[in-house]
């Protein structure tokens, strides 16, 4: 199987249309009020933005972006007023981190892992 793609909560589709759109993501679909779907700059994966009455609360879901520039397209975002709640820095799990949140309170970590994303050397060998 494949993961095809993930569908976030948001309590306005437009304002969440609008600031991914920002983060540099294709719109394809767009059903306002209630849906539009994203397809990402990097690969073939999609994502969705759905239209609820209340969040859930608690932590929620955290997204991860994968990007191999990832000090240059947080910079390029920061001068398109994106707020990092974290700029990037390694984290002890090999990976190199930046995190955000959407309009919505959704945890958006942009990344860049390489190798390590699929390989870590701690992954269980078959």
């Amino acid at each position: 199987m494949n993961l095809n793609q993930i569908t976030f909560p948001v309590l306005d589709v437009e304002r969440s249309i609008v600031f991914y759109k920002t983060l540099g993501f294709k719109l394809i679909v767009e059903a306002l009020p209630e849906y539009a779907r994203f397809e990402c700059d990097e690969g073939s994966s999609t994502f969705s933005l759905h239209k609820v009455d209340v969040l859930s609360t608690g932590e929620g879901i955290w997204i991860y972006f994968e990007s191999a520039d990832l000090d240059k397209r947080v910079a390029e975002l920061q001068t398109k007023n994106i707020t990092f709640e974290e700029l990037p820095n390694d984290k002890p799990w090999l990976w190199r981190e930046a995190r955000l949140k959407d309009p919505d309170g959704n945890q958006l970590i942009l990344y860049k892992a390489g190798e390590n994303r699929l390989n870590p050397p701690w992954r269980i060998k078959d």
